[in-house]
Order: C-alpha cells, then structure tokens, then sequence
C-alpha cells in the first residue's frame, strides 16, 4: 500500500446469515427513496411487530410495537448468545415466525451478527448521527436513557422506514476478504505507530544506527538491536562477530561491511546517561519484538488476500486498470462487494466513498466542499487508485496536468481523477468486462467537440500488441 497512515474504517456492513432451516421473506420492489441510491426498492411483508433495540455492553433494552395494538412493549435482555437466542425463540412462538422489523444503532457488530443467523428477524441498521438527530428533534430538552433511545428508533422505524436501508449480507468470499483488508490496514497502522515509536527512542540514545541502515523498517537493523542495543555493546563486540551478523544476509546487508564496522567503532555515544540508555535499550528491544511478530502477522494476511483476490469473480476486471496492484484489487473488490443492486449507478458510489464532493445552498449563497461524512478507509483507496493510475495511464496524467494549470490543489485533482475511475470501473463492473484503455481514449476523442481539442492516440507495438504510449493535443 502506498500509504501508512491510520484511518478509520468503515465499508458496507455484511455478515454471516448462519440460520436453521427458516421461512425466507423476499423483499420486492416499492417506490422507496433511500440515501446513497444504492438500496433496493423494496415491496414489505406483513409485519407481525416492529422492533427497536437500544445496544450496550452488558444488556440490551428493547421497545416492541405490534400492529393493532395500541400500548408500545419495553424490555430487556442480557447481551449472551443463550439470552438472545431465548428471547428470538418467544418471539417466533408467539408470532407463528412471521417476519419482524428490527432496527438496531450498529451497522457492524456483535449483537448484529448474532441477530442476523435469525431469518425471521429483518434487520435496519441505523447510523449513529441519525438516531443523535432525531432525538435532539423529538426532546430539545437533551435528556437521554437507553428506554429512550429505543422509542426513538422505533419512531424511525414505524413511520420512517422509507429511508432507511434492509440490511443484506454479501458472499462469503467477500465478506471475508472485507475483514481481512480492514484487519491487514489495522496492523499495518499498528506496525507505523511502533516504528515512529522506535525512531524517536533511537534519536534520544542511538541515533547512529538510523543513518547505518536505510530505514527503521530493516529487519536486519531490528536484530541487529535484539543483540546490541546501544552503541557501547555494539563497540564491545569483536570484528569477527559483527562481521559474520553483517554478512548473513547479504541482501539487507551494508555494502561495505568494513565501512559500517569503522562507524560502529568511531562513533560517539548521544549520551552518557545510563539511566536514559539503560531504559531505553529495553523498551528498543521489546519494540523490535513486537513488530518482528507483525510483520510475520501482515505477511500471513497478504498471502490469504491475495489467494482470495485471485479467486474471486471480479478480479479479472478489477485487475484491469491502470495502478492497480497487489494491495489495491483486494481493497477495490471489497469496497464494491458482488451485489450490483447496492451500486447501480457511478453516482451512488462516487457519493458514498466521498468522492463526490457536497453542494450546500441557501438564499443566495451556494458552496461546494469535499464530502466529509464518508467511510475514509474507501475514500483513501480510490484516491490512491487515482495516484498511482497518473504514471500509468496517458489520459489520467493529461487531466491531473489540467486540473492543476486550472489552479486546482493536489488532493483537488486526484479526487476529480478517482471521480471519472469510479464513472468507469462501474460500468466495467456492471458489463463483466476489463478495461480497455485504447476503446475508452477513442471515446474521448469521438466526444472531443472541435478539431482543435482533438486527442491523438499514441501507440506502439509490444509483442505483437497495440500499447497506448500517450496522448497529444
């Protein structure tokens, strides 16, 4: 990956549905107007009750509301598999397994994974901010209580469900290659907070060894500290001794090894506090222990990642686009999923990364800014896709150059790039088929409106295959 910075996380929620042979309920089509336009209009069942579930730690507290009845139920359960398996049991004896509307404010976690194995139980996950604005709406006042929040949704959810969105699992392979590029991203940023960690340590007591090895994410430097922690142990050791530790791995190794030795016995300790160094020397080898073991743990998840990518149906066309690598197929094909009702439209989804900027408007005044409310771990893969994509695609670099001359800023123009990848890679998504850069630049060209903005194709042969080289005005 491109980028190490630690993010927040966040995709489409999906989930196991490992429920006994139950009744299923489909969901048809309706008029129903959702947010992001990417949820399935949707014909509802016969209710046997609506449901409202106000999560926490220990214990969940519920509000029941059964048509025809005027008097709203309110309970409690006890966050266990047996307690919550109980309590689904007298719901399904007393409502024959008719299906039940319940809404719940998590769209990923436990207690909706235990919910979702029931498919009697129709699930509407809330996002936060909603059930938060609503309440505000309904008690200025800003009082607030687990009862509380659950009448609040169960008001959204009897007289506002035409907003709100069924939730519906994936394919298995999907939604396991979704964890396993959240939990990889998890270490990864795990691993960049222990190296600044162990950067700003060294500079304190051993600064040296940062300019002898040429980065701090060298294994061999992270043993080289497992055996000298400090500067006065290295210079304690024997020629010979440095010399074999050097030479066995020649690949990481210095590549003057009798050079790199001459440092190590001419340098000056940073200080001669043995309080600093002492301490330090053990908190710079539990360090190097603990990333040693992430990063057998990142190698572990690229090699089931990348088994799973190469597997799954959509790498063949994910695979297709310029500046898409080992790190970014999996993380496209997790961001789409395999349903193609969630995303029918390149809109639905340029909005929902945060590509797509905002427009606000009111009286006269009108503004357009970056999208902020947005799963940020998704924006950053397309907005990466979009980066690497300039040094290899011709028309991507053309239209960086122009956004650029045109005053834009440089995350500005990367976005505007991702912009048209997504208006791309959905079409390719929704026909099954790869991209073809020499088909879509003839499209640009077909649509160019004057001679003088014409675009020429560049081309040369490579093994017998028509490569596009570029473009010219």
């Amino acid at each position: 990956m491109s980028s190490d910075r630690k993010v927040g996380l966040c995709y489409k929620p999906f989930a196991v549905a490992t429920s006994p042979p139950l009744k299923e309920y489909a969901l048809k089509e309706t008029n129903s107007k959702m947010d992001a336009g990417n949820a399935e209009r949707l014909t509802e069942p016969d209710w046997a009750a609506f449901i409202a579930i106000d999560w926490a730690d220990q214990k969940h507290d519920w509000a029941m509301e059964v048509p025809g009845q005027s008097k709203r139920e309110r309970g409690q359960m006890a966050h266990t598999p047996e307690a919550i398996d109980t309590w689904v049991t007298q719901l399904r004896q007393r409502f024959a397994d008719r299906p039940i509307a319940v809404t719940l404010e998590q769209s990923r976690g436990a207690l909706l994974f235990v919910l979702s194995k029931y498919a009697n139980l129709v699930l509407y996950p809330l996002h936060p901010g909603t059930v938060s604005s609503f309440r505000q709406a309904m008690y200025p006042s800003g009082s607030k209580n687990d009862p509380l929040d659950a009448d609040v949704q169960i008001e959204l959810l009897v007289k506002h469900r035409d907003r709100l969105q069924v939730w519906k699992p994936d394919t298995q392979e999907t939604r396991l290659l979704q964890f396993l590029v959240e939990d990889r991203r998890r270490r990864v940023d795990q691993r960049t907070g222990l190296l600044n960690q162990l950067t700003g340590r060294l500079k304190l007591y051993f600064p040296q060894i940062l300019g002898w090895f040429p980065t701090s994410d060298s294994i061999l430097m992270w043993q080289f500290l497992e055996h000298w922690p400090d500067l006065l142990s290295a210079q304690k050791a024997s020629r010979q001794k440095l010399k074999a530790f050097l030479v066995k791995d020649a690949r990481s190794g210095p590549a003057d090894v009798d050079e790199f030795i001459r440092q190590v016995r001419e340098g000056i300790p940073a200080t001669n506090d043995r309080a600093v160094v002492t301490s330090a020397g053990i908190f710079v080898q539990e360090l190097v222990r603990q990333l040693q073991v992430l990063r057998a743990t990142i190698q572990k998840y690229d090699k089931q990642i990348e088994a799973i990518t190469r597997q799954h149906p959509d790498f063949p066309i994910v695979s297709s686009f310029p500046g898409i690598g080992k790190a970014l197929a999996p993380r496209l094909i997790a961001a789409l999923g395999t349903r193609r009702e969630r995303f029918p439209d390149a809109r639905s989804l340029q909005s929902y990364s945060g590509i797509a900027p905002v427009r606000e408007a009111s009286g006269r005044r009108e503004w357009v800014h970056a999208r902020w409310a947005c799963p940020k771990f998704l924006k950053q893969t397309f907005q990466e896709w979009a980066q690497h994509s300039i040094a290899r695609c011709a028309w991507a670099r053309a239209h960086y150059d122009a956004q650029r001359a045109r005053g834009k800023g440089h995350q500005a123009a990367i976005r505007s790039i991702a912009f048209k990848w997504i208006r791309i890679l959905v079409r390719c998504w929704h026909d099954h088929k790869p991209y073809d850069e020499v088909r879509y630049t003839q499209s640009l060209t077909r649509r160019s409106s004057s001679p003088s903005s014409a675009v020429t194709i560049v081309c040369k042969s490579v093994a017998g295959f028509s490569k596009l080289t570029g473009l010219s005005a």
